[in-house]
């Protein structure tokens, strides 16, 4: 479950690209039918209203709509590989917003990531048919892993809630509306943008219908039934190969290459954050 949440998340960038619709009318669309999709199956996360929920939601919201505008700027890999350098900005948030303390592993990483995020913007990248503004699309997938380690410190704070917020099948029901929150942000901040909308194909349809539907409503479902059976690092492990299909997917069906600097600043942040994951694994395993 969470490895085919992953493979439906690395399709992401792509069907982006593909859509001729600008960055604001994709996110619309697909944070509205995720919306539409995730209330009709998932009857428990309609608390959306919550003011807990819409406090991690518009931090989810603000990622789902600055990954979309960075995938339409820079390419796919720069934009999903930025947005994994939330450890970076968690580093300093989770001692001050849950008082979690930072070990030297922990520190270690966050500056190795540091390092392979500089290397993103080392250098000059062209302009590409299909990453019109690299500086600005890197930029943007920055401020995304902001955002993202926002979301990621607000879901383990809802996770820390005592046992009487709501739960339902072993999962939490308020990150479940959290999420919702965040797709119906998302949809609130662009919609407006986003009018008119562009003319439209059945193609674009379909895309942004599919980006819904699967690339998020789908998706995080898996996710959320996935991640009751796995530890929490398993997961992250597992959730690694979004990032590295979203670069082959990138490379076969649009042609992107991505320059020297970029690539190592990818090799860097995966290496990073596997090795990582592996020795926390490694010592909490009996």
């Amino acid at each position: 479950m969470v490895l085919g949440a992953a493979l439906l998340f690395s399709t992401g960038g792509v069907a982006i690209k593909a859509t001729s619709w600008d960055g604001f009318a994709v996110a619309a669309g697909r944070s509205a039918v995720a919306v539409l999709v995730l209330l009709v199956v998932m009857p428990n996360w309609r608390r959306f209203w919550q003011p807990k929920a819409m406090l991690v939601g518009s931090a989810f919201g603000a990622t789902l709509v600055l990954f979309v505008l960075a995938n339409k700027l820079t390419g796919a890999a720069n934009a999903i590989f930025l947005q994994a350098t939330a450890p970076i900005y968690v580093l300093v948030l989770g001692p001050w917003l849950l008082g979690e303390h930072n070990r030297r592993s922990d520190v270690v990483l966050t500056l190795t990531l540091a390092l392979g995020m500089s290397l993103f913007f080392v250098g000059h990248e062209p302009p590409a048919e299909t990453a019109s503004n690299p500086a600005l699309g890197n930029a943007i997938a920055s401020a995304a892993g902001f955002t993202w380690a926002c979301t990621l410190v607000g879901l383990r704070w809802i996770a820390r809630l005592p046992p009487h917020e709501p739960i339902q099948n072993g999962s939490n029901a308020l990150a479940g509306a959290a999420v919702v929150a965040g797709n119906l942000v998302a949809v609130l901040i662009c919609l407006p943008l986003a009018l008119p909308l562009p003319a439209t194909t059945p193609a674009d349809l379909a895309l942004v219908a599919y980006l819904g539907v699967f690339q998020i409503g789908v998706a995080y479902l898996l996710l959320n039934r996935g991640i009751e059976r796995l530890p929490a690092l398993e997961t992250a492990l597992l959730l690694l190969l979004e990032p590295v299909l979203a670069s082959v997917l990138a490379w076969s069906i649009l042609g992107e290459q991505p320059g020297p600097w970029v690539l190592g600043g990818c090799g860097v942040i995966l290496v990073a954050t596997v090795t990582r994951t592996v020795l926390a694994m490694t010592r909490s395993s009996p």
